[in-house]
């Protein structure tokens, strides 16, 4: 026996979802006019059901579901790919949006995309070595939590507010990586935010880091979102 789960996700306006999801590549595999609007949008394996809901408002939503996959990397690329040729840029901010491309300390590699239903799609790999990943240091456990604040529980001021106090704690300039991963991190949380100046300063810091060989090829990740965000401030 075989089993498949689909969500069936709400959503403000069925064109604005179908838009957005054939800009990452999605096929509309079936949509109904009457006697309700719904849609099904399919790309690989992922297959996403939508319906639309009278007064529903994204910003509001709660909605969400998980996409395990064996090519995150691959994913990541091809859905920030399609949004710069439709939208020109990659959104960080608001809705729809992209989240940055990382390596969790519980063992995932994980992105979010959230349409413009306000459906927080959370698309994970697992890792080899997920103990290589644990947070060792305090800026990193720091920056572990404020991932965990802004992305998954969507409080961006309150990730915000430990990655300052975790930089103010340190007492010195931390070493290049952790370095780089902390401003590029607030400086994403300072476009959600709705602090553009704020989030330049942090970039041009982050271009100002010297950076060796292993240290570009550790905070690849980081690097790539530091270059999709500089092209919205």
């Amino acid at each position: 026996m075989a089993e498949t789960t689909i969500p069936i996700l709400p959503c403000a306006s069925i064109d604005a979802v179908i838009e957005f999801y054939e800009a990452l590549g999605f096929a509309v595999t079936y949509r109904q006019q009457r006697p309700n609007t719904y849609a099904v949008v399919e790309r690989g394996g992922i297959c996403l059901h939508f319906f639309t809901m009278k007064g529903y408002d994204p910003a509001q939503s709660y909605s969400t579901c998980y996409v395990t996959t064996t090519d995150v990397d691959g994913l990541y690329a091809a859905f920030t790919t399609g949004l710069k040729s439709a939208l020109g840029r990659v959104p960080s901010r608001g809705i729809p949006r992209i989240g940055a491309l990382r390596d969790l300390s519980y063992g995932t590699r994980q992105f979010i995309v959230t349409d413009p239903g306000g459906n927080a799609i959370r698309i994970g790999q697992p890792l080899e070595q997920a103990a290589a990943t644990a947070p060792r240091t305090r800026l990193e456990r720091a920056l572990e939590t404020a991932v965990l604040l802004g992305d998954s529980k969507g409080d961006a001021a309150a990730a915000a507010r430990v990655v300052d106090n975790a930089l103010a704690a340190t007492g010195e300039e931390p070493p290049p990586v952790p370095r780089v991963r902390a401003l590029v991190l607030r400086a994403d949380l300072a476009i959600r935010l709705g602090d553009p100046a704020r989030a330049r300063r942090l970039l041009d810091e982050v271009a100002g880091v010297e950076l060796d060989e292993a240290d570009r090829a550790a905070l690849a990740d980081d690097l790539t979102r530091a270059r999709d965000l500089t092209g919205q401030v």
